[in-house]
């Protein structure tokens, strides 16, 4: 068995579920712990400092999307939403709200450890290029620190996917990236999801960037194809 570091906070009210994901993170090397219902969640989460969450949507209390809401205030670790419900609106909320990925219930245990796996590896920086600050015209981009100004001292608040998109964008000025290309670089070759959920974070940077989607001065809209860079 691999020797692991990361912590997995495992959020669900069914303790069979439990049992199974820990047993099958536990396999993996991972330090497992777990809560019941929103609440205890949070006191964990604050606590323990654990290195992901498997959040569980319908939960006792806060549900999974308030737990979110409130971790998100503070921290951009990686989160996989599970929801025994099909509705498309959960998963783009989820998905609004900063989630890493998502399962739907009932969930193979294989596939969550291949998810778990893929999302960590994914939370780190991608190696797009070499320089450590890339400034474009009217932003930059500090991978040292993760943080973006626009125009003048102020940075701007990005989650960790929003930065990664972003960086990957402008570390290909003029060159049209299209979504599957997006999620690639950003959510890696194991993400199983739709390609509308770049159109999701790109819509978010658009708002925090301030950039005009009929005038885009940062991300413009190549129609049919997908998404450009235009600072020089």
């Amino acid at each position: 068995m691999e020797t692991r570091q990361e912590k997995i906070l495992i959020v669900d009210d069914e303790e069979h579920i439990i049992e199974l994901v820990e047993l099958y993170l536990g396999k993996e090397g991972y330090r497992v712990m777990h809560a019941l219902d929103g609440d205890a969640a949070l006191q964990r989460f604050n606590s323990e400092k654990p290195d992901l969450l498997v959040l569980d949507i319908m939960i006792p209390g806060k549900d999974g999307l308030d737990v979110l809401r409130e971790i998100r205030k503070t921290s951009q670790v990686p989160v996989i939403m599970l929801t025994a419900r099909e509705s498309e609106v959960d998963k783009v909320v989820g998905l609004e709200l900063g989630a890493d990925d998502y399962l739907t219930k009932p969930f193979s245990p294989r596939e969550l450890v291949a998810r778990v796996k893929a999302v960590l590896r994914r939370s780190k920086p991608p190696a797009e290029t070499s320089e450590e600050v890339l400034e474009r015209d009217g932003i930059t981009i500090d991978t040292r620190k993760r943080r973006v100004e626009v125009v003048g001292p102020e940075g701007v608040e990005l989650t960790a996917k929003e930065f990664d998109l972003l960086f990957v964008l402008a570390s290909n000025p003029g060159i049209v990236l299209s979504r599957e290309r997006l999620m690639e670089k950003v959510w890696g070759y194991e993400y199983i999801g739709d390609t509308r959920t770049v159109d999701v974070y790109i819509r978010h940077l658009r708002e925090k960037l301030a950039d005009n989607v009929e005038n885009p001065r940062f991300i413009e809209t190549v129609r049919g194809v997908g998404y450009r860079f235009k600072g020089a």
